[in-house]
């Protein structure tokens, strides 16, 4: 699942396959040093520095044509602090294996999102994030920060140590350095019961702050042409543990979710007029169901089906409001939509770039199966959601630039300034960075 080591004539390529670069070289440095020394030469040789995890991003923002840092080596827990319960880990360590080292520990991150594919830097540069209540992103769980700035030099952050720097970093889009170390907060394990059931559109947003405020964590997944959705609630609970079946996990998680899906998205890909049919079927598709588990067996799930997303974050106050504008601009398109939008909250954090920085939050996505084209319907759910300020995900398709951010973004330009102190030069550009934060 992840991109490409060397495509056809060192091609690179993202997870979605709408993102290809062509580096000048590729480095796979074996220590922080060796990171350094990679960052040192290619200031001497005039070339850009990027650093790419798995391609998990849709946008451009790993994208180089200067040198590609691999972390893959950079990997693994650097040490456990149980008396502060803290966890240091290399940046190019996946999520996945984070989430089974820390079960192994009895410990466990307090909230994830759903796919644990990316890598520890990759997921947090770009404000990865799962649905909460009272807990955030991934990055709002970081509590110190390591990094390789443009001189080749090793800064640590921390809201003691640097804290501005801390205040950006911790989702810094790749632009003030590169990450090769992260400290997270973590717990002693514990379960989550999960709920998972349907619920007309209609009774979702009627119920919505309901809803919201009686979980731990709340989402759902809307299917366009229907007026059905999934909710899922998951809360805390005191056991026992009653995992999922493994046939039944096997055949709701990867033969419905993955397997079947995919054939409908086939389906509706060759035969559009299909779609509102197989929506109705899709969305039926799963039954209510409960399981007790460990949180990364709950909170992730496998993403087999390939696709493309945009994401935005607005204002928790007005999601209902743009959902019922996105299903009124769906139903009079003539749009086809085989893939359902998710929905899910995150609560106000302080990191200078993030989606939820300083306001409580609700995300909107939209997805298009791989090889559909997307652009009319994204281009349409865009305009509703940059009505209501929305923020795009860094790593999600958005068409937004420097001057809308820093109309939505109180603090963009301590960000910018901060770029401007850490990478004078620029080493850390790419098109994309040009874009959302101005040359």
């Amino acid at each position: 699942m992840s991109s490409t080591a060397n495509g056809k004539n060192g091609t690179w390529r993202n997870w979605g396959g709408n993102v290809s670069a062509r580096p000048a070289r590729e480095v796979t440095p074996a220590s922080v040093d060796e990171l350094a020394a990679a960052v040192r030469r290619a200031a001497e040789d005039g070339l850009t520095v990027k650093a790419v995890g798995t391609g998990h991003s849709f946008t451009s923002i790993a994208a180089t044509n200067g040198v590609l840092i691999r972390p893959q080596l950079l990997t693994g827990i650097r040490s456990i602090d149980r008396e502060n319960m803290t966890v240091t880990v290399e940046a190019g360590t996946p999520l996945k294996r984070l989430n089974m080292a820390l079960a192994r520990e009895g410990l466990s991150l307090t909230n994830m999102g759903d796919i644990m594919e990316q890598t520890v830097s990759g997921a947090t540069s770009t404000g990865t994030h799962g649905t909460g209540r009272d807990s955030g992103s991934i990055a709002a769980q970081i509590k110190a920060l390591e990094l390789v700035t443009a001189d080749g030099s090793v800064l640590t952050c921390s809201e003691k140590e640097n804290p501005e720097v801390f205040a950006a970093a911790r989702i810094g889009l790749g632009a003030l350095g590169i990450v090769t170390a992260i400290t997270f907060a973590v717990e002693p394990v514990f379960l989550l019961t999960a709920r998972e059931e349907p619920m007309p559109f209609d009774r979702v947003l009627a119920d919505f702050e309901e809803l919201w405020a009686e979980n731990e964590h709340f989402e759902f997944y809307w299917f366009p042409h229907t007026g059905n959705t999934n909710t899922k609630r998951n809360n805390r609970s005191a056991g026992p543990e009653k995992p999922v079946p493994q046939l039944q996990g096997w055949f709701e998680d990867e033969f419905l979710s993955n397997g079947v899906f995919q054939v409908a998205n086939w389906v509706g890909r060759a035969v559009p007029a299909t779609i509102p049919a197989i929506a109705q079927i899709s969305s039926k598709a799963l039954s209510a169901r409960t399981y007790t588990d460990i949180p990364y067996k709950v909170f992730t799930s496998p993403r087999r089906v390939r696709f493309v997303e945009m994401e935005y974050a607005v204002p928790r106050a007005a999601v209902v409001q743009a959902l019922r504008e996105l299903k009124t601009m769906v139903d009079r398109s003539g749009l086809r939509v085989s893939f359902p939008v998710e929905v899910r909250t995150a609560p106000a954090d302080d990191i200078t770039l993030s989606t939820a920085s300083g306001r409580d939050t609700a995300y909107i996505a939209v997805h298009m199966f791989q090889g559909t084209p997307y652009q009319r319907y994204f281009t349409a759910a865009e305009r509703i959601f940059t009505a209501h300020e929305g923020r795009p995900h860094w790593g999600k398709i958005h068409t937004r630039d420097a001057e809308y951010f820093s109309r939505v973004y109180p603090r963009f330009g301590e960000f910018t300034a901060l770029r401007d102190r850490l990478d004078p030069d620029r080493r850390f550009q790419n098109d994309y960075l040009r874009r959302v934060l101005g040359a």
